[in-house]
């Protein structure tokens, strides 16, 4: 008997449309952002490189912000918009078992703080600025004003729905 083990990646974010939104590691603000989205990052073990580009592709072109209509048309690139982007594993508990959550599918820090480097220099890349940062692995403090209130959770395994 044949048995089949599947991987599937899941790198998730947690897209917050933002007024304002800053970072703060031991009194030191680390990030702040004024009118844009806070990106709360989870990378997963099996996470590859096109995971991150797609992720990243959408985050800037994601039409979430309002047009003169009130409608919601227009991308972070349209209004010049700025992102906080946070390292957060904790995005891929898994709560199935008992109530204390499992971290496992999340990746080891020497696979997942290159990947959340290079998702900054990506989105830095697709804006053309400077994209703002918490520091990853720290114990850190997070301030928003979510504008709408409007969050949406997208995973890298569920690409067809996005």
């Amino acid at each position: 008997m044949l048995s089949f083990f599947l991987t599937f990646t899941t790198m998730r974010a947690v897209i917050q449309r933002v007024t304002q939104a800053s970072c703060t590691v031991d009194n030191q603000v680390t990030g702040t952002i004024q009118h844009g989205l806070l990106v709360l990052l989870g990378v997963e073990e099996a996470d590859t490189a096109d995971d991150m580009k797609w992720l990243a592709q959408k985050l800037v072109n994601l039409r979430i912000f309002s047009d003169e209509a009130g409608l919601m048309n227009r991308s972070i690139q349209d209004i010049r918009g700025n992102i906080l982007l946070i390292s957060q594993f904790t995005l891929l508990a898994q709560t199935k078992k008992g109530n204390r959550p499992s971290f496992i599918r999340a990746a080891k820090p020497e696979k997942a703080k290159p990947m959340y480097e290079e998702m900054a220099v990506l989105l830095s890349t697709l804006l053309n600025k400077e994209v703002q940062l918490g520091i990853f692995g720290a114990d850190m403090k997070i301030d928003l004003c979510n504008d709408g209130p409007v969050t949406i959770i997208m995973n890298t395994q569920d690409k067809d729905n996005f």
